[in-house]
């Protein structure tokens, strides 16, 4: 069994997690990562994310894949199957001593579990209780959308982010890794620890009610001011700012940079370190207005440089210098420094297999109260047993339980 030494800025709270998939375990995660007990609570057959990959090759027990283990860890979990009324009112007990709960089901499931806002907070009103739905819910305003069901690709789609990407104005594209879960879960961590503030001082719970294309359109500046300020419509621009020449992709001899000139004197630092010193008063490039208006040309300009020397000649030269950065892969994460010295990349057990796997470090740096990845994601239900002993369970009343399939 995974043991737990809490500690954080979150260190006390209790939050009870109903949540799958991504956005919701990602909210999650971010307050467990700080030292909040986070009670991850599943059914009997555990949640669907356990199923997906990816698995090391040596793993033949496959209790989870990458994608749980990555947005679970550092959390207890429990087995409890609210469909059962016994489970229902176990949920209802821990509900009492906790500080939130967080759930991401569609519409209505809570509610008509009996477990929904209103009657938790009968039962604990200081409790703060988190939805993310993709369309939000009718709590905050009633969405002709509330019904449908969301996933990345969907709140990315009608959040704004996929109409701004691609590589050109009619080809939109799905932005990789998760952001259209990612986005809301953000949020909702940064909702969930507003309204638990709050309620420091007034002793009241509230609900949190986070829709997922909400979030992304948050997300998404251009989608707001470019039509609000010009009535046009923005679509996608490819590698390259529109407003702010050069800032975008370009070839390298061995691949891609990042660069950037942005408003200020560091065009003409760009020029001196590229050896151009001449193009810094050139009337096609001698104003951040012109060098818009001369796009193309200043793009064949910084190529003809980028193009003969590869990413760590550039790095040498531009590195410190201008806004610049390789256009990295996995292989190249792992490797450079940075992402070790700032603990990035930990290890944690991969149940099933004799290889220890790595997840994405804690982003945010604490001094005095720092959070950190402690432990792996749980087994299913590997705390269930923990968790209920500290509410008051005795073994007779667990037994009880499990027989009756209302725990595992």
């Amino acid at each position: 069994m995974a043991t737990f030494s809490l500690t954080g800025g979150l260190k006390g709270l209790r939050i009870l997690d109903v949540s799958q998939a991504l956005a919701g375990p990602f909210c999650t995660q971010m307050l467990a990562d700080h030292g909040a007990d986070v009670v991850k609570v599943e059914p009997p057959e555990g949640e669907m994310a356990r199923r997906v990959g990816p698995f090391t090759q040596d793993d033949a027990v496959r209790a989870y894949g990458g994608m749980f283990q990555c947005c679970n860890r550092n959390k207890r979990g429990i087995v409890l199957d609210l469909k059962h009324s016994e489970g229902r009112e176990v949920f209802l007990k821990m509900a009492e001593s906790a500080d939130a709960v967080v759930e991401n089901f569609r519409v209505g499931v809570m509610d008509r579990l009996g477990l929904g806002y209103e009657t938790l907070a009968e039962r604990n009103p200081r409790l703060v209780y988190t939805s993310i739905r993709g369309f939000g819910d009718p709590r905050g305003g009633r969405s002709p959308y509330a019904d449908w069901p969301a996933v990345d690709i969907v709140s990315q789609a009608m959040g704004g982010l996929m109409g701004l990407t691609g590589p050109d104005a009619h080809t939109p594209i799905k932005v990789g890794a998760g952001p259209g879960d990612a986005i809301p879960g953000l949020f909702a961590a940064y909702a969930t620890m507003v309204a638990l503030w709050e309620a420091r001082t007034s002793g009241k719970g509230q609900y949190v009610d986070v829709g997922m294309i909400d979030s992304v359109l948050a997300f998404c500046e251009p989608v707001t001011n470019i039509y609000s300020y010009l009535d046009k419509v923005p679509g996608p621009v490819g590698n390259r700012n529109p407003e702010i020449s050069p800032m975008g992709a370009v070839r390298a001899k061995d691949g891609w940079v990042a660069i950037a000139v942005p408003p200020g004197r560091i065009w003409e630092i760009f020029c001196q370190a590229i050896g151009r010193p001449e193009l810094i008063k050139d009337p096609r490039f001698a104003t951040e207005r012109a060098r818009v208006e001369n796009t193309d040309e200043v793009y064949a300009v910084v190529e003809d440089f980028t193009l003969r020397h590869t990413k760590a000649e550039l790095s040498a030269i531009l590195g410190g210098k201008v806004p610049f950065g390789p256009v990295y892969d996995a292989a190249d994460i792992f490797a450079d420094p940075h992402y070790r010295i700032r603990d990035m990349l930990p290890q944690v057990e991969q149940p099933g297999s004799a290889r220890r796997v790595t997840v994405p470090g804690v982003p945010p740096k604490l001094t005095r109260t720092p959070g950190g990845v402690h432990v792996r994601a749980p087994l299913l239900g590997e705390h269930t047993d923990e968790v209920l002993a500290a509410l008051g369970f005795g073994e007779e009343q667990l037994t009880q339980l499990r027989k009756s399939g209302a725990i595992a």
